[in-house]
């Protein structure tokens, strides 16, 4: 082996991304890991502009004045894509015929290791660049691990929340759900309308058939108002047989009267349990957020249990509209009150069989 051979199987091992050029910037060598990132297009005998753009020093025209100065700093950036730039330093051969010149990607070093698939065999073992490696892989391991720590606790502590707000026995919201949603509804400024549906004669149903006929009852229930209101709607269990539905942007009270309505006609209808028939009706208030003025979540609820209030008091399997007179009438179930006018929406009543 001679020793230009001797120099070039050193330079290989030591500065991987070396390129040897003549005086006229012809490449007469070039190192293997500088290779790899053009691997289909031999460089060595093609002039270095085939390939670089040379940044710095910006007057390079005169590239054989640049390769006899030992030192020299020079940029570099591949013409075609992808352009990655690389930093060099000219080493002016001994012979005056040419110079070697040592490169490195700089701080581009992450970038070309994604872009060509380098490894640590690329680089000299002695190049910090190697540690600098193993960092960054421990880091994206570190980072990797606690992005999946981060989604499993993300996921429970949804599951956890899904489960505090919900209704284990029907599947809907609960009283704990309906104040924080109806909370940023205030918040938002957005109308919307609430009605509170008490079940009539649902007492005589778990006192006749069971609690497990009362259960399917409540199902079914649930089924019903599923069906009869929106995506966006808010339908929640707040007790033993009363539920509140929260209608989101809608405050027009022939729509509110026509959906009442229909629940109040399909809950009417015979549940089927077993060899029985289960029979309940609805009875309904509702109360409209206020355009303007203060909209506190008790005091709608407040106003939509005076509303229900008033429809059983007016013969069940009703629906009344809340309105500001009702506040002088509160009294408990039971307790003799003056008569109310109410606005009722009652479905024609049908024959039992």
């Amino acid at each position: 082996m001679t020793q230009t051979d001797n120099l070039a199987a050193m330079l290989d091992i030591m500065c991987p991304l070396s390129i040897s050029v003549d005086q006229d910037g012809r490449i007469r060598r070039v190192g293997p890991t500088l290779q790899k990132l053009r691997p289909d297009e031999p460089m060595p005998g093609r002039l270095l502009f085939d390939f670089f753009e040379i940044r710095r020093p910006r007057n390079n025209s005169n590239l054989a004045r640049v390769l006899t100065q030992p030192g020299e700093r020079l940029d570099l950036r591949f013409l075609d894509a992808p352009r990655t730039e690389l930093k060099g330093v000219v080493a002016p051969s001994p012979d005056g015929e040419g110079a070697v010149i040592n490169l490195s990607f700089g701080i581009s070093v992450l970038d070309a290791v994604r872009d060509y698939s380098l490894t640590s065999a690329d680089f000299p073992v002695t190049d910090l660049t190697i540690e600098m490696l193993y960092l960054v892989e421990a880091k994206s391991a570190a980072m990797e691990a606690s992005r999946k720590l981060n989604l499993r606790l993300r996921g429970a502590m949804i599951a956890a929340e899904e489960q505090a707000f919900t209704d284990t026995l029907t599947g809907l919201r609960n009283r704990r759900a309906l104040d924080v949603m109806v909370q940023r509804l205030i918040d938002s400024r957005t109308r919307f309308s609430l009605m509170q549906l008490d079940l009539d004669f649902f007492k005589q149903v778990n006192d006749t058939l069971g609690h497990a006929a009362g259960d399917h009852v409540l199902q079914c229930i649930a089924e019903i108002m599923h069906e009869e209101t929106r995506e966006s709607d808010i339908i929640a269990r707040v007790g033993g047989d009363e539920f509140v539905i929260v209608l989101n942007g809608l405050v027009e009270k022939h729509r509110l009267s026509m959906i009442a309505r229909k629940l109040i006609s399909r809950i009417s209808k015979p549940i089927p349990y077993g060899g029985a028939k289960c029979r309940v009706s609805a009875s309904i208030g509702t109360v409209r957020a206020p355009e303007t003025g203060f909209v506190d979540i008790d005091l709608i609820l407040h106003q939509a249990d005076l509303a229900l209030y008033a429809a059983k008091r007016s013969g069940r399997a009703t629906h009344v509209f809340y309105s500001s007179d009702m506040d002088d009438r509160q009294a408990p179930m039971g307790a003799p009150v003056r008569p109310a006018r109410v606005e009722l929406d009652r479905p024609a009543r049908r024959k039992r069989s």
